[in-house]
């Protein structure tokens, strides 16, 4: 028989002591006579019940001092009629899981926030390394010439070898010098467009 896994405290109250009525009429909100009237309905069960109105969700929370009374509440206006709407009432459940109010964060890794409030301690700026110039390398590629080659790393059975070529030099193969030693800008001829083949008609 599998293990069920451990689940966590949550408390919920079996009998809750308020209702949530919903779809109420928005005349409700606006004008006080109604407002009043609507109150009326539920303070005849408890005269000391208190009210909270939330107009942008046409929802009012019934606050009871005696749980019997939300009880008794909802059972004889669930579903009435109240200024040609039809109210709904239903229970509030309140949910406590753990403690009743809500902890902040733990502040074990907040430094990952971008950007940080401030960094972990022991944190210090790492300083930029010193580039590496081969100068043997850089001498032995300015004594190339053209069509030679050099071994940069010699192959190993494991590792390929890394050779440099240098190109050859072809400014003098086909191609005129005009004034000054520049070579001149080669020209560019346009591909001729092909002969316009009539289309055989099927």
């Amino acid at each position: 028989m599998q293990q069920q896994p451990e689940a966590c405290e949550v408390q919920l109250s079996d009998q809750p002591n308020a209702l949530i009525a919903c779809k109420v009429a928005e005349d409700v909100f606006n004008e006080h006579h109604l407002k009043v009237q609507f109150e009326a309905l539920f303070r005849e069960f408890d005269p000391g019940a208190s009210f909270q109105f939330f107009k942008s969700f046409r929802r009012v929370r019934i606050n009871f001092t005696d749980v019997l009374a939300a009880a008794e509440a909802r059972v004889k206006l669930h579903k009435s009629d109240f200024n040609g709407k039809e109210m709904r009432l239903y229970f509030a459940q309140s949910i406590h899981i753990g403690s009743s109010h809500l902890e902040p964060p733990k502040p074990d890794k907040q430094f990952l926030i971008s950007p940080p409030a401030s960094p972990p301690v022991g944190w210090e700026q790492s300083q930029d390394a010193t580039p590496y110039i081969n100068y043997d390398l850089l001498r032995a590629v300015t004594k190339l010439g053209p069509g030679e080659q050099y071994e940069l790393h010699t192959g190993t059975t494991n590792t390929p070898s890394v050779i440099v070529h240098v190109c050859e030099d072809d400014s003098s193969e086909g191609e005129e010098e005009t004034e000054g030693n520049k070579r001149a800008r080669p020209k560019i001829i346009q591909t001729r467009r092909p002969d316009n083949v009539p289309s055989v008609n099927q």
